[in-house]
């Protein structure tokens, strides 16, 4: 197996990165209701997990998942997700080092790497928690106005962080599941067991 990224792994990357990225802005829309928001822990990594999963059948060599997941952190930091780019690159080490550790060749630990990439979209949620007053003011100058910022407050309290996080890697790891059973004949087919 030859260990350097050729010009198909790169298009591979681009790719997915870009399906990967469509998919969970489309998800997202729905957090333009403020009882959506926390909502997004759940319904981003579900859905997400299909695209990500068959990604993960073209993944056989070292740097793709990282690659893939700061490529989507640096499209969400040009939107202003700067936090999530951090997230990003982090979770896609823990993922390429989970990928890695099973020779990228186990389903199961397929899952458990999409379960740490989808740790990412907590990078969403991180300003709410460190400058929680100045975010209100961005959202309500920034034209969501009084009501939704109210709202948004209420439905993110400071003790929801610890429950987000650990939601972002719980339904990481169930629509990975997901993803596995959509696409089993295509992990059958990349010969992952």
């Amino acid at each position: 197996m030859d260990a350097k990224l050729n010009a198909k792994d790169l298009i591979n990357v681009g790719l997915y990165t870009a399906i990967y990225f469509v998919v969970v802005f489309a998800v997202a829309m729905v957090g333009y209701i403020p009882v959506f928001i926390p909502l997004l822990s759940v319904l981003v990594p579900l859905i997400a997990g299909i695209p990500f999963m068959l990604f993960l059948t073209k993944v056989r060599k070292f740097g793709m998942a990282l690659l893939m997941l700061t490529l989507y952190g640096i499209i969400r930091a040009l939107f202003g997700g700067v936090w999530e780019l951090l997230m990003a690159v982090v979770c896609g080490l823990i993922s390429e080092l989970i990928l890695r550790a099973s020779r990228y060749g186990s389903v199961k630990m397929a899952v458990l790497a999409y379960g740490a990439a989808s740790v990412t979209i907590f990078g969403n949620y991180i300003p709410i928690y460190i400058s929680r007053d100045a975010y209100y003011a961005r959202i309500i100058e920034g034209g969501m106005g009084l009501e939704y910022g109210d709202a948004l407050m209420r439905f993110m309290p400071d003790w929801s962080a610890p429950a987000l996080l650990v939601s972002c890697f719980v339904f990481g790891i169930l629509g990975g599941l997901l993803g596995k059973a959509v696409l089993k004949k295509h992990f059958t087919r990349a010969g992952i067991a």
